[in-house]
């Protein structure tokens, strides 16, 4: 069974008398351990379709199964419970809440899905090494880099164990060492720890680092 699996999936968006086709009949699959990134220009439909596949929407049309759930038929409630369980999310802007620490950013997914603290604090020092920011578990993201910050929010994004880590573009509000520093981790996380990804990016250079690239055009592959 795939990890994921999508078939001409669809997404409309109305407003009033105007209906915008952001997905025109999407089909691809995911298996364990991949590293598939998405790249096209804005407005190609990238960031709709990560949506989907992080269960932070429903398509249109189509069949969209993630470890065999359709995601589509989902009621919100156990779609709540598959972003908290299996979907761990990396965005361009870190989303890091500014009045917790990073320590307590990181841990926050595991504990919202039922982790005992001990564990959940056990986790966030163990991935906080892997990434490299060990030592600013104390502090709050605005006394840290970007780069730190990006680093701590795939930390959270690891921290409750998903099956999926889905980024959208999360190279692109950093310079090009950072960016650089970051991508390098993603890569590592995916051979070493077989993490999952599925990306999102503009950049031909972010592209090359997947293991396979699927080009998106006007809501469809290209």
């Amino acid at each position: 069974m795939s990890l994921l699996a999508a078939s001409n999936l669809r997404k409309t968006y109305v407003s009033g008398d105007a209906r915008v086709a952001a997905l025109a009949g999407v089909s691809f699959g995911l298996e364990a351990g991949d590293f598939v990134a998405l790249m096209g220009p804005s407005g190609c439909g990238k960031s709709t379709l990560l949506h989907l596949c992080g269960a932070m929407d429903r398509p249109t049309a189509g069949q969209l199964l993630l470890l065999g759930r359709d995601l589509a038929a989902l009621p919100d409630d156990e779609l709540t419970h598959v972003r908290r369980e299996q979907v761990g999310f990396v965005f361009q802007f870190f989303n890091l809440l500014p009045t917790l620490t990073i320590a307590d950013n990181i841990a926050l997914p595991s504990l919202l899905a039922g982790v005992k603290p001990a564990e959940a604090d056990r986790r966030t020092r163990e991935l906080a090494g892997r990434v490299g920011i060990t030592h600013r578990l104390d502090h709050y993201p605005q006394q840290v880099s970007g780069g730190e910050m990006q680093r701590a929010a795939i930390a959270r994004a690891l921290a409750h164990q998903p099956a999926l880590l889905v980024a959208d573009e999360p190279t692109g509000n950093l310079d090009s060492d950072n960016g650089a520093r970051v991508l390098a981790l993603l890569v590592e996380l995916n051979r070493e720890m077989g993490v999952t990804i599925l990306l999102a990016t503009h950049s031909a250079d972010v592209a090359a680092a997947a293991t396979r690239v699927l080009r998106m055009k006007d809501g469809t592959f290209a």
